[in-house]
């Protein structure tokens, strides 16, 4: 059950837990007791920390506070897991609203009602400012920094029940709401206020111990919430989409150290809402694999591909008869872990995602995206660590044939120290 269900998660997940080490994400703390405290402090060089093309890119020094508090807890049926991280970053470049200030709080509650029945649910809720930090795992990044205290909030529940020795049944249903402070025409509460609303239903058969095929089916409705206009004379709603997901897999385990996962299917989307002179449906193929090597302890390597259809903060019209409503994505990613020696530990995470714009002006044009980050640690005990690591990004977008400057590169050194109690 848990592979179809983080298999679509992976690069996200490795993305954010490396650039974390910048711009912290998700944590979690694993000790022996069930509550956990730690603070980071880092200064930081960013060269481009508003996004921009490089004839209007500002660069800053800063540094970055970040303290987090964590109970973990273990009952024989039940767990319970919360986390709080608040981040602040100071910028010298800036004159005025010189920090930037997140909140991000995860809760997850597992319980298994008997050996063949269990339920999980879990919810992350964030305000930041950073792209990586307002996608949900498993979500597509929209490149572009976002100023403001935007909201993003993703909700799951999965149960699953073991119908016989060898067939299970895996039910879920999944939301995530987001809410931009940019508010106008064409801005991004115009362009991403939404709910997203996705239920599942998969079997899963059991072949071999080590070899479990997969039959699903998800249904996705996407509502944009802006009461206003993504341009003028076209409200957000118009780009509302209906999906219908169906896939075949599989997930093998080699042996204890190799094991991959697989989802093949296509999406079939509509547009509910759509203008005369927008299409009707759409059907695009949907994947998504991974392999993980575990060759040490302490060390493993992944790599996985993930191909889907989702929101896009890009909303160009062709006067009022078509908008621009969402993109294709397919993403390829990497990410290792590796034990150097002791305490020092290197981490690794690249990514680049292709995505083609549906409908209006940018019809069939792209956005190739990159990045890259590398974090050395070394624990010099349990309670204390120091860290230094390099982030790169690179936006390179087709939006420039219209005269839009979009794309751009970014550059972030970093050097920090870590306790943890």
């Amino acid at each position: 059950m848990k592979k179809i269900l983080t298999s679509a998660s992976l690069a996200a997940l490795g993305v954010a837990s490396l650039h974390a080490a910048y711009a912290p994400g998700m944590t979690s703390a694993q000790t022996s007791k069930p509550w956990s405290v730690s603070a980071t402090l880092r200064g930081f060089y960013d060269d481009n920390y508003t996004t921009s093309p490089s004839f209007r890119k500002r660069e800053s020094y800063g540094f970055e506070v970040s303290p987090s508090a964590g109970l973990n807890l273990f009952m024989d049926q039940t767990t319970l897991g919360l986390n709080y991280t608040y981040d602040m970053r100071f910028y010298e470049d800036r004159r005025n609203n010189r920090a930037d200030h997140s909140h991000q709080i995860n809760a997850k509650l597992s319980h298994a009602f008997t050996p063949r029945y269990k339920l999980d649910l879990s919810d992350s809720f964030v305000i930041a400012q950073e792209p990586e930090v307002l996608t949900p795992i498993g979500g597509v990044i929209l490149p572009l920094r976002s100023e403001g205290n935007n909201m993003r909030n993703s909700g799951n529940i999965t149960f699953s029940a073991g119908l016989t020795e060898k067939l299970d049944a895996v039910f879920g249903y999944n939301n995530n709401w987001y809410d931009y402070e940019q508010k106008g025409v064409g801005s991004r509460s115009a362009l991403l206020d939404r709910y997203e609303h996705l239920g599942m239903a998969n079997l899963r058969w059991t072949i071999v111990p080590s070899t479990v095929g997969v039959v699903g089916y998800q249904y996705g409705y996407t509502d944009y919430t802006y009461p206003g206009l993504v341009a003028p004379g076209i409200a957000s709603r118009v780009r509302n989409t209906e999906s219908h997901y169906g896939y075949l897999g599989v997930d093998h385990t080699f042996n204890h150290q190799l094991n991959a996962s697989a989802r093949v299917g296509a999406q079939y989307t509509q547009y509910p809402n759509r203008l005369p002179g927008m299409r009707k449906d759409d059907v695009s193929p949907y994947a998504d694999g991974n392999v993980t090597y575990t060759y040490t302890q302490n060390s493993y390597v992944q790599l996985g591909v993930r191909e889907t259809r989702g929101a896009t903060d890009v909303g160009l019209t062709l006067g009022t008869a078509s908008v621009t409503t969402d993109a294709e994505n397919t993403i390829v990613y990497g990410s290792l872990s590796h034990q150097i020696y002791g305490g020092l530990q290197l981490n690794f995470v690249g990514q680049y995602q292709h995505s083609e714009f549906s409908g209006g002006l940018a019809n069939n044009l792209t956005d190739d995206y990159w990045l890259a980050g590398v974090n050395l640690t070394y624990e010099i005990n349990k309670f204390l660590g120091v860290e230094a690591g390099y982030n790169y990004d690179r936006l390179d977008s087709d939006l420039e044939r219209l005269a839009i400057s979009r794309s751009f590169t970014r550059n972030r050194i970093y050097v920090g120290i870590r306790a943890n109690y």
